[in-house]
């Protein structure tokens, strides 16, 4: 999914163009992830890029990209780009000494 959301349509609400663009967003997410795993797949993954345009789109996490959108918006911007790819993920193994220190570490906090 590669699309610039327009925030200021005539005759629309702004705040009704927002939920849609990240409606679009969710929807399209959940789409991907309903498709069948290749072989040697885990899960699936997202490369996703943000910005005001194409141009200057940066690369970001996905789990950021919903309070990326709110924070363009109270900025004021007129629209903003997203771009979310879809690539095959695949789990590792974390060392099993890093559990029981990590594990050890939460008690402490």
């Amino acid at each position: 999914m590669r699309k610039t959301f327009l925030l200021n349509i005539e005759g629309k609400n702004r705040d009704r163009l927002v939920e849609a663009s990240k409606h679009d967003i969710r929807k399209y997410v959940k789409r991907e992830r309903s498709r069948d795993l290749p072989a040697g797949v885990d899960f699936w993954d997202f490369d996703c890029k943000f910005g005001s345009n194409e141009a200057t789109a940066a690369v970001v996490h996905f789990a950021t990209l919903m309070a990326l959108i709110d924070t363009a918006v109270q900025e004021g911007a007129e629209q903003f780009y997203v771009e979310v790819v879809t690539r095959h993920g695949h789990r590792s193994v974390r060392p099993q000494g890093a559990e029981a220190a990590s594990a050890r570490e939460e008690d402490f906090e």
